[in-house]
C-alpha cells in the first residue's frame, strides 16, 4: 500500500537498474517456465549483490524505508 504522494519499490527494479547479469538472463525467459524458475532460484539463494548495495541504491534513488508505529494493542 503506497503512501499518498509516494511510489512503492517495484519488484526487481534494483536488479534491472544495475543490469544484474542474472536478471538480464531472466528477462529473456517466459515467466513461470521451467528455465525461468531455475534462473530465479539463483536470485533466491545466491544473489550476486549485498544488502548493503541494495540499501544504498535505495537511498541514492530517493526511496524511504518506513515502518508503521504499532499501538499498545500490537496493531
Amino acid at each position: 500500500m503506497a503512501i499518498p504522494g509516494y511510489v512503492e519499490y517495484k519488484r526487481r527494479e534494483f536488479c534491472n537498474d544495475i543490469k544484474c547479469p542474472i536478471q538480464l538472463t531472466l528477462n529473456k525467459e517466459k515467466p513461470g517456465s521451467e528455465k525461468y524458475e531455475k534462473i530465479r532460484e539463483t536470485c533466491r539463494t545466491d544473489c550476486k549483490f549485498t544488502a548493503w548495495q541494495f540499501h544504498h541504491w535505495l537511498i541514492d534513488k530517493g526511496y524511504l524505508i518506513i515502518k508503521p508505529i504499532k499501538n499498545e494493542g500490537g496493531v
